[in-house]
């Protein structure tokens, strides 16, 4: 046998083999979600703005932790329908929220 042939037969059998796969079982999650159909997502766009500092903490302060771009982008939106009533019931909810974290 030539030494390149006994190399490739040493490396192999030193080679630890790998467990086969474990395959999903009826009602795993894992199959569950791949079986449900995902809803289509929705095609947005990036719009962005400057700001101050100062002005971009308010705004923080104001959404709450995690929910300034939700809430600037609800009330740029409403703002923009005209919708006076959803407008002031933002600005009044985050009155409250700030309220009561006061």
């Amino acid at each position: 046998m030539s030494k390149r042939k006994t190399d490739e037969t040493v490396t192999e059998s030193r080679t630890p083999k790998r467990p086969k796969k474990a395959t999903a079982r009826e009602g795993d999650p894992a199959e569950v979600a791949q079986a449900q159909p995902k809803a289509p997502k929705e095609d947005l766009v990036v719009f962005a703005f400057r700001l101050k500092a100062a002005e971009r903490d308010l705004i923080h302060k104001a959404a709450g932790a995690a929910k300034a771009s939700r809430f600037v982008r609800a009330l740029m939106v409403a703002a923009s329908k005209g919708d006076e009533r959803t407008v002031v019931e933002i600005v009044r909810a985050m009155k409250e929220e700030t309220a009561a974290a006061s």
